[in-house]
C-alpha cells in the first residue's frame, strides 16, 4: 500500500505461517460491532461488485482466507460449501480472498463451489477494516465472522496460525442461533 499516512493499528504477531510471525493491519473487531461495509470484486474477468451491505436482512457467514489455491484455504472453502448446502437458504456464505476474480471463478468451477466468493484485491481497506490484512504479504489472514440480519457481528474467530482451519462448529452454532432469533 502506498499510504504514507497510515492511520490504522499494526498488530505484531497477529498471524503466523508455520510459526513465522506476520503483522496484522487494522483493529480486531468484536462481537456486537457493526460489520464494516465494503465493496469487493466478484468472480470473473470483469467482476460485478459484491457489498457486505447486500447481505443486510440475512445471516451471513463471512470467511476470509489468504488464497483459494492453497491447501488449507481449499479445504476450508469446500467445507463451508458443504455446510452451506446443509443449512438451506436461511444462512448466506461469502468467502473473501486476495485472489483475482477470474482466478476465483476458475477455482470455484473446478471445486464445484457455488457460494459467493469475492476479491479484496482492489480494496485492501476491507482487510484493514476487518483486521485481517497481513502487512508482509498483503494477503488476508484466516478469519470467520457471523453477521446477523441487522449487520452486527455475532461470532468471530481470527485464526492465528494460517495452516489451521477455523472452528466450524462454533461459527455454525452462532449462525443457526442468529437465524432462529
Amino acid at each position: 500500500m502506498a499510504n504514507d499516512q497510515a492511520t490504522y493499528t499494526t498488530r505484531q504477531g497477529a498471524f503466523t505461517v508455520r510459526g513465522h510471525e506476520l503483522t496484522g493491519l487494522g483493529d480486531e473487531l468484536r462481537v456486537g460491532d457493526l460489520a464494516p461495509d465494503a465493496e469487493l470484486a466478484g468472480r470473473g474477468f470483469v467482476p460485478a461488485p459484491v457489498r457486505i451491505s447486500d447481505y443486510r436482512g440475512k445471516v451471513l457467514i463471512l470467511s476470509c482466507v489468504p488464497s483459494l489455491d492453497t491447501p488449507t484455504c481449499d479445504r476450508e472453502t469446500r467445507r463451508w460449501e458443504e455446510e452451506r448446502r446443509a443449512l438451506g437458504g436461511d444462512i448466506e456464505m461469502l468467502t473473501v480472498s486476495m485472489d483475482l476474480g477470474f482466478a476465483q471463478a476458475r477455482w470455484c468451477g473446478a471445486a464445484d463451489v457455488t457460494h459467493t466468493t469475492a476479491s479484496a484485491y482492489m480494496n485492501q481497506q476491507f482487510g484493514i477494516d476487518y483486521g485481517v490484512l497481513m502487512e508482509e504479504n498483503r494477503l488476508l489472514g484466516r478469519a470467520v465472522f457471523v453477521i446477523d440480519r441487522d449487520g452486527r457481528i455475532r461470532h468471530l474467530e481470527y485464526v492465528r496460525e494460517q495452516s489451521t482451519e477455523p472452528d466450524y462448529a462454533a461459527a455454525l452454532a452462532a449462525a443457526r442461533e442468529a437465524a432462529a432469533g
